[in-house]
């Protein structure tokens, strides 16, 4: 689908491109484009959009590079991070000729939220180096979003693996460490979308072009400022995820270890009376107290005793 947005005196007026685009067009969107989508605005524009495999690379080179005027940028971008299977997709914006030309997909929130904030806040969208940045700013914002709502979990699990003044209580590991992993995997991710966006931003400051205003570079620093300070915190959260991790791998294997215990416990206690249970089995044809009626009582008595001191001793000990 190719979604073109013109400026008017309220904000940007989006419309469906279903032939040539617009000439009036600030901002060419496509998303999950057909090949004839692609193929014309190839030919409207004189451009060569990036195909799904070259915005999958994950060289430098073929991600940020100028070419025939125009600036192509391709950065790696969350999505679905407050669902089961949060995913990175990778967007390709295109800058150049007073138009911005964005190459995605997937439907991303942050292009739903920034286009709807542009369609009445006509100042954000001067100019295509300006719509740039403001969906950059929109993209790290839900990346916060994502990354604050993974902090607010993972608060929640440090409660569930130490409880603080709770009740013992039967502990559910394979789900802790579920959701240990999940939010793992989400700030894994974001990670690696800051790091392709802290590429992106660099290439554009130290860029020449004459669309990138001093206004422009400005806000590019903000970003960079929020990406960085988004990226420190993603690296606070990895390391406390990690210890959670290994807390709770060694909680289980505290809980395996006493159960070991218990078995070996029982197995201590009884040794003895399986012994004596073995001896007075012996088939000899004299054994003491074979014929005493008294016999079976004193040999249940023996294995009791004996049965009874080794725990008499461990719980002295300490050990139990």
């Amino acid at each position: 689908m190719l979604s073109a947005y013109l400026p008017t005196a309220q904000g940007l007026e989006r419309q469906e491109v279903h032939g040539e685009p617009p000439a009036a067009a600030l901002w060419l969107d496509l998303l999950e484009p057909t090949a004839q989508e692609e193929h014309g605005l190839e030919r409207a524009l004189r451009i060569e959009v990036p195909t799904r495999d070259e915005m999958r690379a994950i060289e430098t080179s073929n991600r940020l590079y100028e070419d025939g005027g125009w600036l192509y940028l391709t950065a790696t971008v969350l999505y679905r991070a407050d669902t089961d299977h949060p995913e990175t997709t990778q967007v390709t914006f295109i800058l150049g000729e007073g138009r911005l030309v964005t190459s995605r997909y997937a439907a991303l929130r942050s292009f739903s939220d920034f286009s709807a904030y542009a369609a009445t806040h006509p100042t954000a969208c001067g100019s295509a180096a300006q719509l740039l940045v403001g969906l950059l700013n929109a993209i790290v914002n839900r990346l916060a979003d994502g990354l604050e709502r993974v902090g607010t979990e993972i608060d929640a699990l440090s409660l569930q693996v130490f409880p603080r003044g709770r009740a013992a209580r039967k502990r559910d590991y394979q789900r802790e460490l579920q959701q240990i992993g999940g939010n793992g995997d989400v700030v894994s991710r974001a990670r690696e979308s800051l790091v392709s966006l802290a590429r992106l931003l660099a290439f554009l400051q130290e860029s020449a072009d004459a669309r990138i205003t001093p206004e422009v570079r400005a806000s590019l620093r903000t970003v960079t400022r929020d990406v960085s300070a988004l990226s420190d915190h993603a690296t606070f959260l990895v390391g406390k995820a990690q210890f959670l991790l290994d807390a709770t791998l060694g909680l289980v294997t505290i809980d395996q270890n006493n159960i070991l215990k218990i078995f070996s416990v029982v197995a201590v206690l009884l040794l003895p009376a399986s012994v004596i249970v073995g001896f007075f089995g012996m088939n000899f044809a004299h054994m003491p107290w074979l014929h005493e009626p008294w016999g079976v009582w004193a040999a249940v008595g023996l294995m009791l005793v004996t049965s009874l001191g080794p725990y008499v001793y461990f719980k002295r000990k300490g050990w139990l």
